[in-house]
């Protein structure tokens, strides 16, 4: 008996549609927090421009929770905290923002501005010049991540209140007085660099007090170290313009490198004050002198060109050469000397022939 065929079978169900695979929900919840993380870093950056930090810090901090890849808003945080003065609190947030920008890899302009920031809470922590240390030291390494000229003010600053509260802290009158005296009883006994030390320390204890500069100058005199006390006699004079013996030093410094006229200068502003002073008088007498050689030609030639040599360094000297008007009057005079006493009768340019001659530069006989 035959079998009939079995009219042809139905057809398989077609497949189900593809549905969006588990493995892409987390990628959009993260696109999705980050979104409202960045909202909300935009309402605490409005709250903060108003000055509601407890708002801006509560945006902040939901935004740190929604989005931890972010350290902006870490670091915004920590701003709200230092102008609150949590300065505690505002350290934390850049250790954190620090931390968390080494695992992300973060831009190194961010990590700097997390380590400036924490430099500027120690800094606003320091009571001492000892606690300055940490803050310099955070700044600097806020430079090696990115050099930003902000951060290096804010160094230069905390590097300048340091040394001025470690002058404040060291600051002792008595104690100078007594660095002085040990440093006069050196000079006595021609022990000059002993001496020097003594008045550095007695400098230190008591920048203002001109006594120590004035002894520490004729120390580096008798040194032959010019220009360092030459700088010393110049500032116990700033510290006390009546002194005299700050000017007799500065002369005398002056003269000794052969600057005559300045150390004539300097010779008759001590007299301002101490009209009768006899060793500014004894100085002002010797200038002349030298000067007076020099316009008589009464030098060695040795002498009269290391003079000018020198004499061609002063801006002064340099300004009337090379004006065409005295450039006129000196070729007159040196085709007529007797042009010089007609020219002499203007004051301005007989103040110009003066400092040449005593410059060594021309000689009027």
């Amino acid at each position: 008996m035959d079998i009939p065929e079995t009219e042809g079978e139905s057809p398989p169900p077609p497949p189900p549609e593809k549905k969006p695979t588990s493995a892409n929900a987390p990628e959009r919840e993260a696109k999705e927090k980050k979104a409202q993380a960045l909202k909300e870093k935009e309402l605490g950056n409005a709250a903060y421009k108003k000055k509601d930090f407890e708002t801006a810090i509560a945006h902040y901090t939901k935004a740190i929770e929604l989005y931890d890849e972010d350290i902006s808003f870490i670091t915004n945080r920590a701003a709200v905290y230092l102008e609150m003065g949590k300065y505690e609190e505002c350290i934390k947030d850049c250790d954190k923002a620090v931390e968390r920008g080494r695992e992300l890899r973060s831009d190194y302009k961010m990590v700097a501005r997390a380590l400036t920031r924490k430099g500027s809470a120690l800094v606003k922590m320091a009571k001492t010049s000892k606690d300055y240390e940490p803050a310099i030291e955070t700044f600097q390494k806020a430079l090696t991540e990115h050099r930003n000229p902000d951060t290096l003010k804010k160094l230069n600053e905390a590097e300048k209140a340091k040394k001025d509260l470690e002058q404040q802290e060291y600051f002792d009158p008595k104690l100078a007085d007594e660095s002085r005296e040990k440093g006069n009883e050196y000079f006595k006994e021609q022990k000059y660099p002993d001496a020097i030390k003594h008045y550095t320390e007695a400098i230190k204890r008591n920048p203002k007090d001109h006594r120590a500069y004035s002894n520490r100058a004729a120390c580096y005199t008798k040194l032959g170290a010019m220009p360092e006390g030459l700088k010393d006699a110049e500032k116990c004079i700033e510290l006390d313009p009546a002194f005299a013996k700050g000017y007799t030093r500065k002369g005398a410094i002056q003269f000794f490198m052969k600057e005559y006229e300045k150390a004539l200068e300097t010779y008759q502003e001590g007299l301002k004050h101490d009209p009768q002073n006899q060793e500014l008088l004894d100085g002002i007498r010797r200038c002349v002198d030298q000067m007076n050689k020099a316009s008589r030609g009464d030098i060695s030639p040795e002498e009269l060109k290391e003079r000018q040599a020198k004499a061609m360094h002063d801006p002064e000297v340099q300004n009337i050469l090379s004006d065409p008007v005295m450039r006129q009057v000196l070729q007159d005079i040196q085709e007529n000397p007797n042009a010089a006493q007609e020219h002499m009768k203007n004051p301005m340019v007989m103040n110009k022939i003066q400092k040449l001659v005593n410059a060594g530069i021309i000689q009027v006989r």
